[in-house]
């Protein structure tokens, strides 16, 4: 019967032993598994034959038999393996995903040598000299070749453990539970392993395994309770809960890992989170807000199709309406292999009601713009109606005088049929004199009719050239006479195009380009040209030309950008911003100036045409 003296040391080596055994069929079981879990399955693997053979090697001493050589080789394999099994996990870990090439088989190269050797050994002891387990780890019973396979083994730890250490603190901070963990386990194994080659303690041969065995055991519960090896941590803790934007990490199998306090403080009452949960288990809980439920499915969607996505969304939470970004981004190493998303979700609540007071601030200035607008658009019809209406009254007048010399002379006996025809004659003068009146007040009538029409009409329409021309030189006919400017018409153009778009807001341009000019001579008189010519790119360029005061470079800089004037409180600066929008919007074209302080400003427009009206079509 084998009789087993007990010792502490002996029972250590079996519950290590049998921790083993756990850890490596919990790895083993593990789902979706990445090569970085293959790789920390290959060091427990190493690591359990080693143990193995330790174990077996120290039953056999505490029960005084004489020590087995195919256990010493059994325990040496997984000896020989594990720096191996230690500079592929740090290999992995830094690349989290590699191809298995000839580079990475050749090292095993020496490894393969190092077990020949070792079963090989009775032939010609250059592994070790002597085999005794009480004397396996003095460095007189080592064989020469030993040196050579101790060299290697510690050249792997090393640059192994250089890899897991440099990426774990540029990953998750020096301080992190994860790097401190991986750091305490390097040097457990590797000062106690290095303690035991030069001789500085005197220990037996399991103790080593014991060492090794603590290492990976710290390497388990970063796996497991920390997710070391499951996903990189985007931050230190500490600092993500102090970020002002609320985000979620998902693992690549889809599960929440990790969240800031942010996130909490911002939806704890709405839907509880937990880690190791999906996005949709989270989502489907009774406790969960339906609105923040349904934004939980649409960001387990994205995180599905592996592809960025951002958009905005309404959550209803603790009772008030607030409005979020969300985007979400995938993590990937060099390779483009997934190893997390994140979804970051940003209240822009403040935001969004700041840009509506904006956009209601500027609604309210354009409206005003507008209005100012109309009064001058009234005034100078009422200026250009004034005329014709005077005339037509005087016209009246004669006529009415000519009617009451006509029934006076009806009774005349004195007045002739000559006479009768020159009252007549008189009368169709008169006539002729309205006419034109009444045909320029029926123009500037149909003009202002269309125009406010059209301003509420947002319908696409076709329009001619002429038609744009005249609309413009009958509604700023007043302002050029008031400022006593002349508008000049170079018109370089063949057939008569057409544009398509809104003709009433492409008058306002003009208009207002116009005017723009006018104010520039500063009230005294000039010209003012208006070039229009063909693009050779297609479509038509305008030319808004004066010899004014120029526009000041302080001023260039942001015109078009933002709303400025030079006029003082006589201006809102909303023209030029409106002229340019509607240029760009709703016609497809672009403007720009030329401006020089002192010496004038010309406005382009360019303005692509759709089609062309036939020689003979509407004017």
């Amino acid at each position: 019967m084998l009789t087993v003296v007990s010792t502490p040391g002996f029972w250590i080596s079996i519950a290590a032993l049998a921790v083993l055994v756990y850890v490596f069929a919990i790895v083993l079981r593990m789902k979706n598994k990445a090569q970085v879990h293959t790789a920390f399955l290959f060091l427990i693997g190493s690591l359990l034959v080693w143990s193995l053979g330790a174990t077996i090697l120290q039953t056999a001493w505490l029960a005084g038999l004489p020590t087995w050589g195919w256990a010493v080789d059994v325990a040496y394999v997984g000896l020989i393996l594990t720096p191996l099994a230690i500079l592929f996990l740090g290999i992995v870990f830094a690349r989290t995903r590699i191809q298995f090439n000839l580079g990475y088989a050749a090292l095993f190269v020496v490894p393969a040598l190092s077990i020949a050797m070792v079963v090989t050994n009775p032939v010609h002891h250059l592994f070790y000299k002597t085999v005794e387990y009480a004397t396996l780890t003095d460095f007189s019973s080592l064989g020469p070749y030993f040196l050579f396979h101790t060299l290697y083994s510690y050249l792997c730890i090393l640059v192994g453990s250089a890899f897991l250490i440099t990426y774990s603190i540029r990953n998750a901070g020096f301080f992190s539970r994860q790097s401190l963990l991986i750091i305490v386990s390097i040097l457990v194994s590797f000062a106690y392993n290095g303690l035991l080659t030069v001789q500085v303690i005197d220990v037996l041969f399991h103790t080593n395994v014991v060492a090794f065995f603590v290492s990976v055991l710290l390497f388990y519960f970063a796996i497991l309770r920390y997710d070391f090896l499951g996903v990189v941590p985007v931050a230190l803790q500490r600092i993500v809960d102090h970020i002002s934007d609320s985000f979620l990490v998902i693992d690549k199998n889809g599960r929440i890992i990790d969240f800031n306090r942010t996130f909490t403080d911002a939806f704890g009452g709405v839907c509880r989170i937990r880690r190791k949960q999906t996005l949709r288990e989270a989502a489907g809980a009774d406790v969960c807000e339906p609105s923040f439920g349904k934004l939980l499915l649409e960001v387990a969607d994205a995180v599905d199709a592996r592809t960025a996505a951002s958009f905005e969304r309404t959550l209803v939470v603790d009772g008030e309406e607030r409005y979020f970004t969300v985007e979400v981004s995938a993590l990937t190493t060099p390779g483009d292999v997934v190893l997390s998303t994140v979804v970051l979700l940003k209240d822009v609540t403040q935001l969004k009601r700041a840009m509506d007071e904006v956009a209601r601030s500027q609604e309210t200035l354009m409206e005003r713009e507008r209005l100012a607008s109309l009064g001058q658009m009234i005034g100078g019809i009422a200026h250009n109606l004034k005329t014709p209406i005077m005339s037509i009254a005087g016209a009246a007048e004669g006529l009415k005088d000519l009617v009451d010399e006509y029934d006076a002379s009806i009774e005349d006996k004195k007045v002739t049929a000559a006479d009768h025809h020159e009252i007549a004659k008189e009368m169709r003068t008169w006539i002729a004199k309205i006419t034109p009146h009444t045909a320029y007040m029926s123009d500037i009538i149909s003009t202002v009719k269309d125009q406010v029409a059209q301003a509420a009409d947002t319908r696409v329409m076709t329009f001619s050239l002429d038609e744009l021309l005249k609309r413009v030189d009958l509604l700023m006919k007043h302002e050029l006479k008031q400022f006593h400017c002349e508008l000049v018409v170079d018109r370089q153009t063949g057939p008569r195009a057409a544009l398509t778009g809104d003709i009433s807001t492409l008058v306002q341009v003009f208009d207002n380009l116009i005017l723009n000019a006018i104010h520039s001579y500063e009230g005294k008189s000039g010209t003012i040209t208006l070039e229009v010519r063909e693009d050779p790119t297609g479509g038509l360029l305008f030319a808004v030309r004066d010899q004014g005061k120029g526009i000041p470079h302080h001023v260039q800089e942001r015109l078009f950008k933002e709303m400025v004037t030079t006029k003082g409180k006589g201006g809102t600066g909303l023209g030029l911003f409106i002229s340019a929008s509607t240029v760009r919007v709703r016609f497809g074209g672009r403007i720009w100036f030329e401006s020089e302080p002192g010496v004038g400003t010309t406005f382009h427009v360019a303005i692509p045409v759709r089609s062309v009206v036939p020689q003979g079509g509407p004017a």
